[in-house]
């Protein structure tokens, strides 16, 4: 019997109805998570299917082991989102035939050897994780730093950085179902390059597919604080180092400071409370010595061990929620933590079922065996550490959304005692059902309680609750069991704030596109080209709840202008528990109280305005370091900013006084604009080209996942958007782009890319083509121009190339190229013909 297989049209209408018309989540959901095929053929109508997909998966492993639980029992927690949602490769792989991926969401890899021969090992095992849909980390700390003697041609070594660009590179070449693959390189602070290592990422364009991260000691800070030296070597673990210098430490802190301000990175990982915390590193001498995280940091691993992982969504346990009578369901709860870490134990062996069609492929593959003979032995080892310590990764999402649903106001002292309870519930009811499988089905592989009787978590959790002490000497199930990862597109589905993070807003206003001559129909704007808007509000889901709940008339509420707005949400539980409105160093601290409770880590980037000075930095990642963070990353409005982003004031101002002089036509605010889908190598890419008066105007692209356009949609407008940020005390003007398109129900659809959408080289480009457009540059020029750039990664199907079908649409046949010559006949009879220069003299083509 055939599968069916549903149209877009059909899986969108369905799961619009799923999501109750949350056409953001429901994109996401048909994305990213429904079953397809190699051919984009869906097999799934909506997250029922998927979760049915799911449950049927998880008891069929069941089955193999004793008091197994029922297929509804499992679809009951996961449907809805409500209470359980596995994250990312679980979400996709579990029951999916028509792929042959991984589970893991990430993984991390390499060896200590240095030699160029290890390089290239840990290269191409980087690039066969990601070809599966895995995020990897990788350490560099064994490399020799610059200068060192080598014992080849080259006589002297490059260093770590050299091999950074390597990496980084590779992770840009993988396309991985039109997702750029993820890495993270970290270093540690006694390396002798780690200065070069900090400064890594300064140069524009450079190390731009990895994440980096310096791995920090105790004896650094302390060296830091005090204003002393610390000691420098190579190799940067050894009793006796083969090269030793002594550094001053605050200056080089500064440098992290004054980077992480500028640039966002590096991130801080603090080592020692990761090794002393880890409850994997009691088993370092069975090769569980962690090494490095995943890319978003929030799990630190060893060689070769990989993790899968699993939200609870809090919300779904506030009883009474925006009420005096709001509490939260313990019972309920620690049931669910339970059922959730049994879930995540049948996945693991899902993963194995996984990892061995890998190898089978592999096995099948045509290539000769030696070239085969590093994947399949990657694969090996990868499985033999998922048996050995059975990882999880057992996290949380919706947690702002449960303190607002609780009455409790995030980043407030009461708020983060309760969340600290909430955690330390998590802990132990996990552990506890951990201890509980292996009585069923057997501890991992390698346990032995005397090995981990002394580590710091494991004490905690003794000392928290005497009936889990007495299991944890008898046998767990699992080696690690908990994290706190990014929930970004799990939060969209479950409609909450993500992960720890408080909301972004609860509401603010967005505008459609209205006929003047409907019945009662409000205008407020009439745009330069005579259409008219009707402004209207976006409500946060929870505070949707907070106003039924207080019975306030939805529909009024809507109507509201935003001063009414603002005073209405000042009634409630999300006033002054914004992003914007929390005090980043007391978010800190709630991380640093959470991670004593989380045996893994937790990603949180700490978002600060435009404003800060290093000194505020300084005061974030010092916090972090006593408070008990594993980790921190800091991201300053603007700091990863556009062209401009590296020029001083008066630079800016002198670039901005010759645009002004050349009376390029005004743009207005709202530009007509086709959009065009291309392959930019094996990355799937999207361009926008705005449209003045049918000719182009202005041009910009980006990753095509990272835009939420549904693949209807082919035109549009470009919103030019002025937001007012501050810059040294004074208001400044920002402005930014937004595509926009209008539904089949008259309602503007907004679309903001993300801002990892936005490559800076070709960000850079996309600005300078969109100057020379405005200005009246002939079309066929503009292309000759775009055709002569030396870009990166240059091929048929390259940005360059997509960049010029995008233009080319707008040429007449006859058009003519100014200012060329033709290379053959030396005439300037060159014009354009059925999408190629010619030359009317000699019969030239370009094309030919």
């Amino acid at each position: 019997m055939s599968e069916k297989i549903y149209s877009r049209e059909e899986v969108l209408k369905k799961t619009l109805e799923y999501f109750n018309g949350d056409s953001l989540a429901a994109n996401v959901w048909i994305n990213k998570y429904a079953l397809k095929d190699s051919k984009g053929n869906i097999y799934e109508e909506t997250p029922n299917d998927m979760h049915r997909r799911i449950a049927k998966e998880i008891i069929r492993i069941e089955k193999n082991y004793p008091n197994p639980m029922t297929e509804d029992e499992v679809f009951d927690v996961l449907k809805n989102f409500k209470y359980i949602v596995p994250q990312g490769g679980p979400m996709s792989g579990i029951g999916n035939t028509k792929q042959i991926v991984s589970l893991s969401n990430c993984f991390v890899i390499g060896n200590n050897y240095d030699s160029y021969g290890s390089i290239m090992l840990t290269d191409q095992e980087q690039v066969q994780l990601m070809k599966r849909r895995g995020g990897v980390g990788h350490d560099i700390s064994h490399l020799r730093p610059s200068f060192s003697p080598v014992k080849n041609s080259a006589l002297t070594s490059t260093g770590i950085v050299s091999f950074m660009e390597r990496y980084s590179n590779s992770t840009r070449e993988v396309g991985q179902d039109g997702r750029r693959g993820a890495l993270m390189l970290s270093c540690s602070i006694h390396h002798p390059d780690a200065e070069k290592f900090i400064d890594a990422k300064l140069e524009e364009g450079k190390i731009t597919g990895a994440n980096i991260s310096l791995r920090i000691t105790d004896d650094f800070m302390k060296s830091v604080i005090d204003n002393k030296t610390y000691i420098q070597q190579f190799p940067v673990d050894s009793k006796s180092p083969i090269i030793k210098k002594e550094v001053e430490a605050k200056p080089i802190f500064d440098k992290i400071i004054h980077n992480a301000w500028k640039s966002a990175e590096p991130g801080i990982l603090f080592w020692d409370t990761i090794q002393r915390e880890s409850v994997a590193d009691c088993y370092s001498d069975y090769g569980f010595k962690t090494t490095s995280t995943n890319p978003c940091g929030e799990i630190p691993l060893c060689p070769y061990d990989s993790c899968r992982l699993i939200a609870i969504n809090l919300l779904s346990y506030v009883n009474n929620p925006f009420t005096n009578k709001a509490n939260f369901d313990f019972k309920l709860f620690e049931k669910h933590a339970k059922i959730a870490q049994r879930m995540m134990d049948d996945i693991i062996d899902l993963e194995l079922e996984k990892i061995d069609q890998i190898l089978e492929k592999i096995e099948t593959d045509p290539e000769p065996d030696f070239i085969k003979q590093v994947e399949i032995e990657l694969w090996q080892k990868i499985r033999d550490m998922c048996i050995k310590g059975r990882r999880t990764g057992i996290g949380v999402t919706a947690e702002g959304d449960m303190l607002a649903a609780l009455n409790l106001t995030y980043g407030t002292k009461e708020a983060t005692d309760f969340a600290i309870k909430v955690h330390k519930t998590l802990a132990i009811s996990v552990y506890k059902s951990s201890c509980l499988l292996a009585k069923e089905r057997g501890s991992f592989e390698i346990f032995n309680a005397e090995l981990e009787k002394n580590n710091p978590f494991i004490k905690r959790l003794a000392e928290a609750d005497t009936e889990l002490s007495e299991l944890l000497k008898q046998g767990r199930r699992n080696i690690s069991l908990l994290t706190i990862a990014p929930t970004g597109t799990v939060s969209l589905m479950t409609q909450t704030t993500s992960g720890i993070e408080p909301v972004f807003l609860p509401a603010y206003k967005r505008k459609r596109k209205i006929n003047p001559n409907d019945k009662d129909v409000r205008i407020d704007e009439v745009d330069e080209n005579g259409d008219s808007w009707e402004h209207y509000t976006v409500l946060h889901h929870g505070f949707i709840k907070w106003l039924n709940i207080n019975n306030y008339d939805i529909k009024n509420v809507m109507n509201l202008s935003q001063e009414e707005l603002n005073k209405l949400v000042e009634k409630s539980p999300y006033y002054k528990a914004t992003s914007n409105d929390v005090d980043w160093v007391e978010k800190v601290r709630m991380q640093g109280e959470i991670q004593k409770w989380v045996d893994h880590s937790i990603s949180v980037t700490v978002n600060l305005p435009a404003n800060v000075t290093e000194e505020i930095v300084h005061k974030v990642y010092l916090t972090a370091w006593k408070s008990g963070c594993k980790g921190v990353t800091v991201y300053r409005d603007g700091s990863r900013g556009g062209v401009l982003g590296s020029l001083d004031k008066k630079e800016k101002q002198q670039i901005e006084d010759i645009i002004m002089e050349s009376h390029a036509p005004k743009r207005p605010k709202m530009l007509k604009c086709d959009i065009l889908r291309f392959q930019n190598n094996k990355e799937k890419w999207i361009g926008f080209v705005g449209l003045l008066n049918d000719k182009p105007y202005e041009i910009f692209t980006g990753l095509l996942d990272s835009f939420q356009v549904p693949t209807f949609v082919e035109n549009g407008w470009i919103k030019k958007v002025k937001e007012i940020k501050k810059d040294e005390g004074k208001d400044v003007k920002v402005s930014r782009y937004d595509f926009v398109y209008i539904d089949k129900d008259g309602y503007e659809q907004e679309i903001r890319g993300l801002s990892r959408a936005f490559d800076r080289e070709y960000w850079n480009y996309a600005k300078l083509m969109s100057g020379i457009l405005r200005h009246g540059m002939p079309l066929p020029n503009v292309i000759s121009l775009i055709d002569s750039l030396n870009l990166k990664g240059d091929s048929i199907v390259s940005w360059k190339v997509g960049v010029k079908r995008m233009l080319k649409r707008y040429l007449k046949d006859g058009e003519i190229v100014k200012g060329q010559t033709c290379p053959d006949c030396g005439n300037d009879h060159l014009k354009f013909e059925s999408g190629c220069v010619i030359c009317s003299s000699c019969g030239w083509s370009k094309c030919s």
